[in-house]
């Protein structure tokens, strides 16, 4: 059985757009930003999307999500000092978990520098048992449905 290779992906396969900045210390010694930091813009473009909706409050909420899955394909490089565009979509939206899809593009381009995805299990804060999405939530998440 052959798997189909992953491919890169076009702006309008993703709902909304984040800017985030590359920064001096992404890069590593071959001149590109690490792989591990794209899982943090991964992190940062979903939670300030959620933090600015209103449906995610980092100090106080009494639900918060955890990652139990996460993974990423690499297309082509970025590097500091570009300017990183994050797409978001949501491919799943279930009773306590959410699949994030994210694609990371250099300003301007029409194709994906990576793609990749994580899954958010919402949790009480205090127990870490899972709960039911907030209201909130679903409502800031809906319009990212594929």
């Amino acid at each position: 059985m052959s798997a189909t290779r992953p491919q890169a992906e076009p702006r309008n396969a993703y709902r909304v757009f984040r800017r985030l900045d590359t920064r001096w210390m992404d890069n590593d010694i071959y001149g590109h930003v690490n792989n591990v930091v794209y899982y943090s813009y991964f992190d940062t473009a979903v939670n300030g999307y959620l933090i600015e909706a209103g449906a995610l409050d980092i100090h106080a909420g009494a639900t918060i999500g955890l990652v139990i899955e996460t993974h990423c394909n690499y297309f082509a490089p970025l590097a500091f000092p570009q300017v990183v565009e994050a797409g978001l979509r949501v491919a799943h939206l279930g009773s306590s978990s959410v699949r994030y899809e994210i694609g990371l593009f250099a300003a301007g381009e029409p194709h994906s520098a990576a793609c990749g995805h994580f899954v958010h299990v919402y949790v009480d804060r205090h127990s870490r048992r899972p709960v039911p999405l907030p209201e909130a939530l679903r409502a800031a998440l809906e319009p990212l449905k594929v």
